[in-house]
């Protein structure tokens, strides 16, 4: 009988934070102690180390993954225990996980088995508030607005052109679509509004894309939110809000300090999803850990057509960052998956459909290699694996030419990712051509073409009515030159959710935009994606509780 993730996370003896800061090289007049296992990191880290140079930044994506996830988080924490074991310095850079998919069904970003981040209930649940931190921040835009709206509307807001929404950090498909104002006239103006979960904030964004506190407090008075009625932008900022609403972020804008079961130091900040926003966490983590480590190992939310595409394209480029090396991690359960397997039936040996679900793969690795980037693909190894399936997966990279190792991380921790480590160690001393796959200049249509055509598979682009006036008004006002930010199911290469393997020469619609001119992209919706998801129908929270003692059961 396996033990839980959080089983064997709560067998874990946690050192002190301090220690783990220690190791990690800050001081304590650095640190912000949130109780015994958890702190935060001062922003004058970074700025004491300006000068030294930078570690090497290894990224670790996937292939499309099954609706359980396929081990990305548990690849990228493991790995770096094994660069420890080898005696390298070693940090990893992770995103904070959401309470929606905590208590719905994807789970949180901790890691898993033996490869985990702890303490893993607070990491899980509330952590050190960012979350609610970046959700009052939102909602003060949202509450200044239409208070604005309802004294007198001196800015001439259109009640009917507010693109603003509030958010939750829930999964609650109730609030995709509300009224406001209903009741008596003081109860404000009646108007359509809306909720996105937390992390598709625009808020988010900037948080994770910030180089300072004075960035951040710019960039949130940059944040588009709603048009006059002749036409005209309105920004946050026209509200006279910019300092409060980066009052509410001050601390929230520093990095978090926690640890690996093996006590690797591990810095966990921000948590956009990589379907509905660009899926890493924050520069200011990354940035943090580049100074303070030789090797750095971050990952980007789902596979390499979402995350690791806007990982490269939009956070590289923006924060000017220049990554060493991928991994790219597969599973031979999603494999099957994406050769015709049920998901019910995926525990069932099935070698061909295995093999057929490699396409898959090949696109992915195809996607890494346009950006010029050294790879390594990583077998996540899962108790259902069968030597054949094992064999014959490893002779498929071989016969392909593409480097691979087999990662046993979540049973054997670090020590099941040396082989792994070294092989990585390896590819970033290699010479890369790391580069963006389109230039900013471009016209919209020809950078989303680039990104369906490249990443996706694509063979072209089909645009609704509303995208095309948008991007008509968006070559006005000049933000046609920002980077682009898909917003795609992460389950298929497509924007159906359903096709798997590697579709070839389909369509992707792209039905709305959505300018995050704070944050510096323009997001792109594809197909049917929600930036509100919903529950299943047995959420994660049915088995969960919690005794007289406070010790939880049912967290993953």
């Amino acid at each position: 009988m396996f033990k839980t993730d959080l089983e064997i996370a709560q067998e874990c003896v946690m050192e002190p934070i301090t220690e783990i800061a220690k190791k990690a090289g800050i001081s304590e007049e650095d640190l912000e102690v949130y109780g015994k296992y958890k702190a935060k990191v001062s922003l004058d880290v970074l700025k004491k180390r300006a000068e030294e140079p930078d570690g090497k930044l290894i990224l670790v994506t996937a292939i499309n993954p099954t609706k359980a996830g396929e081990g990305k988080s548990t690849t990228t924490v493991g790995l770096a225990d094994g660069f420890r074991r080898l005696g390298k310095k070693a940090m990893v850079a992770l995103r904070e996980p959401s309470l929606g998919p905590v208590f719905g069904l994807k789970g949180g970003a901790a890691g898993g088995g033996y490869a985990q981040v702890v303490p893993m209930e607070d990491i899980n649940l509330h952590f050190t508030g960012d979350m609610h931190a970046i959700t009052t921040c939102n909602n003060l835009i949202s509450a200044c607005l239409d208070n604005h709206i309802h004294q007198g509307n001196a800015l001439d807001i259109d009640v009917n052109a507010v693109v603003w929404k509030r958010v939750l950090d829930m999964n609650d498909r109730s609030l995709r679509q509300i009224e406001i104002g209903l009741g008596p006239k003081a109860n404000g103006v009646e108007r359509k509004d809306g909720f996105n979960i937390t992390v598709a904030s625009e808020v988010m964004a900037i948080l994770c894309l910030s180089h300072s506190l004075m960035d951040l407090k710019e960039r949130l008075g940059n944040i588009l939110i709603a048009y006059n009625t002749k036409k005209e932008p309105i920004y946050a900022k026209d509200l006279g809000i910019a300092g409060a609403l980066a009052m509410i972020m001050k601390d929230a804008i520093k990095p978090n300090l926690v640890q690996t079961l093996e006590h690797t130091p591990v810095l966990i900040h921000g948590g956009p999803f990589a379907n509905i926003a660009h899926g890493c966490n924050s520069v200011l983590a990354t940035k943090t850990c580049l100074k303070l480590a030789d090797y750095v190992i971050t990952e980007a939310g789902f596979g390499a057509d979402l995350g690791a595409e806007k990982f490269l394209d939009i956070k590289c480029r923006l924060a000017d960052l220049h990554p060493s090396a991928v991994v790219i991690v597969a599973t031979i359960r999603a494999l099957k998956q994406h050769g015709g397997v049920s998901f019910e039936e995926l525990k069932e040996e099935n070698v061909d459909a295995m093999l057929a679900g490699c396409a898959n793969l090949a696109k992915h690795i195809e996607t890494i290699q346009a950006f010029g980037l050294p790879y390594v693909v990583a077998i996540n190894e899962f108790a259902t694996d069968t030597p054949a399936e094992v064999a014959a997966l490893e002779n498929w990279c071989k016969e392909h030419g593409h480097p691979m190792a087999l990662s046993q991380v979540w049973a054997k921790g670090g020590a099941g990712a040396e082989t792994l480590a070294q092989e990585v160690l390896r590819l970033c001393e290699e010479e890369n051509h790391y580069h963006p796959i389109y230039d900013v200049e471009e016209s919209i249509e020809d950078k989303i073409f680039k990104i369906a055509s490249t990443c996706y598979g694509a063979g072209s682009v089909v645009y609704s009515e509303e995208a095309k006036e948008q991007i008509a008004m968006y070559q006005k006002r000049g933000w046609d030159k920002l980077p682009i930010c898909m917003a795609k199911v992460p389950t298929s290469l497509s924007d159906q959710a359903t096709l798997y393997g590697a579709p070839k020469d389909f369509a992707i619609t792209v039905r709305e935009f959505r300018p995050s001119l704070g944050a510096g992209f323009i997001v792109a919706l594809t197909g049917s994606v929600m930036t509100m998801p919903g529950l299943p129908k047995h959420p994660a929270a049915n088995n969960m509780d919690i005794d007289e003692d406070g010790h939880i059961v049912g967290l993953f």
